[in-house]
């Protein structure tokens, strides 16, 4: 047996469990939020195709980058361990001779893929209703690709920060609060290399767009999103994103590997 089957075998499992849990359905029907501005700006914007455009970079990226991603990293992440052990499930999986670190890996890997599904959806309805005007421009599917890249990769590293978090932490949720929607929400706006100590940070940098200068004619920037940002450079950035990916997963696994869970813990 290699060492892949056991995080396919969890992947599956979780995978298959993850898709009937209520609480997927009610991200899901929080992903409509988006599907319904779209639909709103196209309904009241129509024709005025620049500030359809607007609306997606300046409302609904927000609600993507900082707040939904985040919101699904945060929970699903934090339950890859805490899940088993409320639960009393981790005495099952670890009796079926399965390694505790394939258990974090294929666990992380079923949340990741469910998360990455529920972005995708809103995303694309969201943005190709606001873009309907410009289905026939090529430039228009690289711009989404780089979107939901970026989106992806954040998928990527936030839930293997809460993953970690999880691991170490009773209640790593409270902690994820704040760390989600506090310091990744503060930090991005102060100057100089502080910012670089979030993760949001790196995803802005690779955003398809970028302030226009000042007294610069035409361009259009991301305001909210891009404000103060001083970019890392993009190769840096995803290199830094799949450091801190793959990093912070080896200590969540070796954490959980390690540590005796106790069911009153």
């Amino acid at each position: 047996m290699t060492a892949a089957n056991p995080v396919r075998r969890i992947f599956r499992f979780f995978a298959f469990l993850g898709r009937r849990a209520g609480r997927t359905r009610v991200f899901a029907v929080l992903g409509l939020i988006p599907v319904v501005l779209a639909v709103v700006a196209r309904v009241f914007l129509r024709g005025r195709t620049g500030l359809m455009a607007d609306v997606f970079t300046e409302i609904l990226m927000v609600f993507f980058l900082q707040f939904y991603i985040v919101l699904l990293a945060l929970f699903y992440g934090t339950s890859v361990t805490a899940e088993e052990v409320e639960n009393r499930t981790l005495s099952y999986l670890t009796t079926r001779a399965l390694p505790k670190p394939a258990i974090v890996l294929g666990k992380y890997a079923a949340y990741s893929a469910l998360i990455a599904a529920l972005v995708a959806v809103s995303l694309t309805v969201s943005f190709f209703v606001l873009n309907a005007a410009r289905l026939g421009q090529p430039d228009l599917y690289v711009t989404f690709l780089r979107y939901l890249g970026v989106l992806v990769l954040g998928i990527l590293a936030y839930t293997a920060f809460f993953t970690f978090l999880g691991t170490v932490l009773k209640r790593a949720i409270i902690l994820g609060l704040v760390f989600g929607f506090g310091w990744e929400n503060v930090i991005q706006y102060f100057p100089g290399s502080t910012q670089k100590f979030s993760i949001v940070h790196y995803l802005k940098s690779l955003l398809p767009y970028r302030p226009a200068p000042v007294g610069a004619g035409g361009g259009r920037g991301v305001a909210l999103l891009l404000f103060r940002l001083e970019p890392t450079k993009p190769l840096a950035a995803v290199l830094i994103l799949a450091a801190l990916t793959a990093g912070l997963l080896a200590l969540a696994a070796w954490v959980f590997r390690t540590k005796e869970y106790l069911p009153e813990d």
